[in-house]
Parts: C-alpha cells; sequence; structure tokens
C-alpha cells in the first residue's frame, strides 16, 4: 500500500517552472452553490466528500452503490437538488460515461462507485482515460481501514492495482485529510497531461467527524504543471517554420485539450501551414478547410502521409508520435526536422529525436508562436510555397478516400456519409473501435473541437455507447449518435438501460457486417482468409433488444432504406437504435499494414482476395 493519504507516484518528471493556475472549473449557480458548514460543526466524511465536489463545480457524477461506500450515497440523496447521479449498470459504462462527459466539455468527469469489483470493474476505463489523457476523478469505497490486508469482504488493493493506469491515486485514512485531497486530485486531473485520478475512500473514513474547511490553493512542491515553453526555442522553432520549404503541421489531441483550436488555425493561416490529425486530434482543426490534408498514419490519407513523408519540416503540436501514425518508425518523416511541443516532457525525444524540443502547454506555446510572429518576423503575407502545396493538391487529386459501391447492398461508408449529410456534420459522435471507427474518421468530416470521442490509445471495444450517454448528459440540446459495431455494442449494450432511465437523446448506429471487422481484415489480408474466432452469427436482434429496453428500433438492410432509416431514427425522442445491414467483407483503405512504413500504403483491396497486398514504395 502506498503510505498513508500521499499519492503513489508522479509520471511526468518535474520541471523547473512554476505551475499556472488550473482552467477554471464551471461556476456553480448561484441558487445551488453550498453554503460551507460552520467552521465549529463537525461533519461527516461522506458529507465533506460531496461539498468537496460542489465546491469543484461538479454538477453530474456516473456510478453505481454498493456497501462500502453507502455513507456517501445516503449524503448523495440529501444533495439530489444540487448534484445529479447517473446510476450505470457497470462501473466500466461509469468511467466510459465520465469520459465522454469530459471530453466532449473539457471538465473532469466524476465516477463514484464500492471496493472491490466496483473498483476493479473500473480498470478499463482508467486505462482508457489514461492513455488518451482524459481527465478523470474516480472515488472508490474501500473496506474499513482496519480491515486492509485481512482480505475483508469486497477488499481489493486498489491503490497497487491502479497504480500503471492512473496519473496520480491516493488513499485517505485520516478524515481530516479529505478536503485536501478532493482538491489536489481536481488540480492533478485537469492540470499538465490531464489524466484520471483515484480516491480510494475507506468506510470508516466516511463516517468519522472533522471540521470541515475546503482549502484555496494546493501546494505539490514535486509537481510543476506545463505553462509557457521556452522563449529561445519558440523563435528558434517560428524561424524554422517561415524558412520551410516543404512544411507540416502534424496535431494531436493536445491541441483539443489545452483549448488551442483557434491559436493553431491562425497559425497556420498566417504561414500558409498545410495541417494533418492525427486520430484523436480530428475536429482540432477543420477537416473541410482547404489547408488540412487529411488525418494521417495506418489508415489516413495519401496526401497527409506522402507529405509527411517527403517534409522538410515536421511539427508535431500536442502529439506522441504513436506507432498506428508513423508506421515504421526509423522512416517516418526521414528528410524532416522535426519541432515537438508537448505539454508532457516525457513525451519530447521518447519515440523521435527532435531538432527543438518544447514544452508547454499548446496554446500558450501557439499563442508565443504568434506573438512572435508580430514582433519578429516581417511577412508580407503568407510564404506562398507553390511548389510544395502544387504537389500536395496533385497528390490528394490523384488517390483520395474512395469505395466501391455494390448493388443492393448498403456500404458502411455510405452510411457514415449520409450521417454526415442529415447532421450537417454538426453532431457530437462517439465511435468504439474497428473498421467503424476509422470509416466515422475517414468519412464524417469534423468541424471543431470535442465533436469527436473515441478509445485512440487503449482501443477500447465498448467505450462508445456510454460516452455518448456522458456527452448527451453534458450537452442535453445537442444531437449525439453513437457509431458502434455488431461486437463494440455488446461489451456495454446493458447501458441502454440507463440512456432510457436517464432521457438521453442518444442515436446509436450500429454497423452490423456479422463479424469482428477489423479483425477479419487482418485474418483477410496477412492470414490468408483464415477467418478465426471472427464470425458474430448468432447475434441479438437489435430492433427487438431496443424495444425490449423500452427504446426505439429500426433497420435497414438496403441501400433505398438507407436515408429513411437515419431520418426517422434521427428525428425520434431518446434512444434510438438503428442496425444498418452493411456489406460483410468490406475492409478499411487505405491502409499501412504492420511494420511498414507511410509510403508503402495499400491504397485499394488485392485483386484476387486470397492473395496478400504487397506494399510497395508510392512515392
Amino acid at each position: 500500500m502506498a503510505p498513508m493519504n500521499e499519492p503513489n507516484r508522479m509520471k511526468a518528471a518535474p520541471i523547473a517552472e512554476a505551475a499556472p493556475a488550473p482552467r477554471p472549473a464551471p461556476a456553480v449557480p448561484a441558487s445551488t452553490t453550498p453554503a460551507a458548514p460552520a467552521a465549529e460543526v463537525e461533519t461527516r466524511g461522506a458529507a465533506i466528500l460531496i461539498e468537496s465536489l460542489l465546491r469543484e463545480g461538479v454538477s453530474t457524477i456516473f456510478g453505481y452503490p454498493g456497501g462500502a461506500i453507502l455513507h456517501v450515497y445516503d449524503e448523495l440523496a440529501r444533495a439530489r437538488d444540487r448534484i445529479t447521479h447517473v446510476l450505470v449498470r457497470h462501473e466500466q459504462g461509469a468511467v466510459h460515461a465520465a469520459e465522454g462527459y469530459a471530453r466532449s466539455t473539457g471538465q473532469v468527469g466524476v465516477v463514484l462507485v464500492t471496493s472491490g469489483p466496483g473498483a476493479t470493474n473500473c480498470v478499463t476505463g482508467l486505462t482508457n482515460a489514461l492513455m488518451d489523457s482524459t481527465p478523470i476523478v474516480c472515488i472508490t469505497g474501500q473496506v474499513p481501514t482496519h480491515l486492509i490486508g485481512n482480505d475483508a469482504f469486497q477488499e481489493a488493493d486498489v491503490v497497487g492495482i491502479t497504480r500503471p493506469c492512473t496519473k496520480y491515486n491516493y488513499l485517505v485514512k485520516d478524515v481530516r485529510d479529505l478536503a485536501r485531497v478532493v482538491k489536489e486530485a481536481f488540480f492533478l486531473a485537469r492540470t499538465g497531461r490531464p489524466g484520471p485520478v483515484v480516491i480510494d475512500l475507506p468506510k470508516d473514513v466516511t463516517a468519522a467527524k472533522t471540521r470541515f474547511v475546503y482549502p484555496e490553493t494546493v501546494s505539490l512542491p514535486s509537481y510543476r504543471a506545463a505553462g509557457r515553453g521556452d522563449p529561445r526555442l519558440v523563435r528558434r522553432a517560428v524561424g524554422m517554420m517561415v524558412a520551410a520549404e516543404r512544411p507540416v503541421l502534424y496535431v494531436g489531441g493536445g491541441i483539443v485539450n489545452a483549448g488551442a483550436a483557434a491559436e493553431l488555425l491562425e497559425l497556420s493561416e498566417r504561414l500558409n501551414l498545410p495541417v494533418t490529425p492525427t486520430l484523436m486530434g480530428l475536429g482540432g482543426f477543420p477537416s473541410a478547410h482547404p489547408l488540412c490534408l487529411g488525418m494521417l498514419g495506418m489508415h489516413g490519407t495519401y496526401a497527409a502521409n506522402m507529405g509527411v513523408t517527403h517534409a522538410d519540416l515536421l511539427i508535431a503540436l500536442g502529439s506522441r508520435f504513436d506507432d498506428r501514425v508513423t508506421g515504421r518508425l526509423k522512416d517516418f518523416a526521414p528528410d524532416a526536422q522535426v519541432i515537438h511541443v508537448d505539454v508532457d516532457p516525457s513525451s519530447i525525444n521518447k519515440n523521435r529525436a527532435v531538432e527543438v524540443g518544447i514544452v508547454g502547454d499548446a496554446r500558450l506555446v501557439l499563442r508565443q508562436m504568434l506573438d512572435c510572429l508580430d514582433r519578429e518576423v516581417r511577412l508580407e503575407g503568407p510564404p506562398p510555397r507553390v511548389t510544395w502545396w502544387g504537389t500536395l493538391r496533385a497528390w490528394a487529386a490523384q488517390h483520395p478516400y474512395r469505395y466501391r459501391r455494390r448493388r443492393g447492398v448498403i456500404m458502411p461508408q455510405a452510411v457514415i456519409e449520409e450521417l454526415h449529410r442529415l447532421t450537417r456534420g454538426e453532431a457530437i459522435v462517439t465511435a468504439d473501435v474497428g473498421q467503424h471507427q476509422m470509416w466515422v474518421a475517414q468519412y464524417y468530416g469534423f468541424k471543431r473541437p470535442r465533436q469527436w470521442l473515441n478509445s485512440g490509445g487503449l482501443g477500447t471495444m465498448g467505450y462508445g455507447f456510454p460516452a455518448a450517454i456522458g456527452a448527451a448528459k453534458a450537452h442535453p440540446d445537442r444531437t449525439v449518435v453513437c457509431v458502434t459495431g455488431d461486437g463494440s455494442f455488446q461489451m456495454c449494450i446493458q447501458e441502454m438501460a440507463t440512456a432510457v432511465q436517464e432521457k438521453v437523446n442518444v442515436k446509436v448506429v450500429v454497423i452490423n457486417n456479422n463479424y469482428l471487422g477489423m479483425v477479419r481484415q487482418w485474418q483477410e489480408l496477412f492470414y490468408s482468409r483464415t477467418y478465426s474466432e471472427v464470425g458474430l452469427e448468432w447475434l441479438p436482434d437489435f430492433v427487438r433488444l431496443a424495444e425490449a429496453y423500452h427504446a426505439t428500433g429500426l433497420r435497414a438492410s438496403k441501400p433505398e432504406e438507407l436515408r429513411p432509416v437515419l431520418e426517422k431514427g434521427l428525428s425520434a425522442p431518446g434512444l434510438v437504435v438503428m442496425d444498418m445491414i452493411v456489406s460483410q467483407e468490406e475492409s478499411v483503405y487505405p491502409m499501412v499494414p504492420a511494420g511498414a512504413s507511410l509510403r508503402e500504403m495499400v491504397l485499394d483491396p488485392p485483386d484476387d482476395p486470397s492473395e496478400e497486398p504487397e506494399p510497395r514504395d508510392l512515392a
């Protein structure tokens, strides 16, 4: 176990810069702002927890009760007019819903579960949040302190179990430390590289009483969240960007987390810089903007992948050189000097050596770059880069995203295109993991940040539907669409009860091909069509299942049914499940085979489906 009330360890190395003030928590409406208990009155720990959450601006909690956390649920019942609790049907769903809430708002998502299996069921969601830098505070019940280590009923070493999958975690053994721990947990979750923080709370601590005093500041000498970048490195980076002949901006989810979309757009337009977002960076730069090359990486555009391959300068903003982006790392951007801006110092030079590494908040560093352009660089309009842009436009025209239509069969890509048309590209879209996720990334076309919620780093099937519930709770007036697969949907399908009970406006589009599609695609291409345990022959009837949960169920199995079903489903109230029966063996293209370089893209299916596609040098 970790020392009493002390976090186990911090992933990011300390840096010699004062921590900036955390991004402000949402204000609590005046009518619901809690009055602090009188300083001389002793309050039990459960009430202190609820009051502390309210001080942090928390309005929604996702959770599931149990014995060790009952004191907190007792206090929660007394605070129904000030804080909403969403009762999920599985604790994994609670974390994913909190992730959807957090990613769609930029606020900290909050989870409340009991001890033992309640806590261990959160591990997948916590790991997902860590990989995708999502701010979560997860409060887990624990057996009374005197029983810790005795193998008591529903005891688990939550601190030890969550050590590898959290940014920080606490075991609170003294009620007098509880308010401070909550304050620190929210500060850690939202600052620097955001991530999940666990507070493990023994039952006797929630019952114990003390005076409630909520701290106004946080003092963590070993933790310094990055703020502005080194001015000398910023000036050097700006000079390199102005002078480059073939630059590319490679932007990741850090742009979204930092709220840096406006600064990114301004910098790219002022310097005429091509922009390629990662899967997690989609929406951080408008997909339809003429400077956007589209997504790069394993299923990225030809123009983006060839642009990176031939760039002389790569500017990486809030991205981490993930293997799904780089392909064979030694051949990634082989001719480019690299500028890397990231809030996490451990990411700099981790996968790719860089010429300029700037540790800092992406929005603040971009603001520094723009200020540097104003003060020190004399530009008469954006650099034209005529030859470079001509080459990029030719690549984009030569090999756009495309697919082959089949008579009488709904193509999954067509589902996404029609969804985009009907929602005008304005919906909040969540996805699970697999082929449908890539088709949404390729064909939806996101306009703005926090519109696209998916599991990027961990690749978690089951994420999409509960994340949509969380997003819908945060945005009751927005259209929220979960695009999922017939395999992924069943991972957290029980959350249909949550969606109906909460009356959320979530539309589920099931891309139903009777397969674990992405695994089948790899078995088709690289294992001689040996389909091993990927067929989903025994699927539930999703329409009737939706009706059993008191939701609306619809189905389209022919191309002429696609638009009417989507129109009806998107306009119907509450939870709607639309079962789209699509082409069974359609694959995602283009693709970069595992171990290949970006220039070895496979653009189309092989002529003979029994033959493996051979990567070839395309540039």
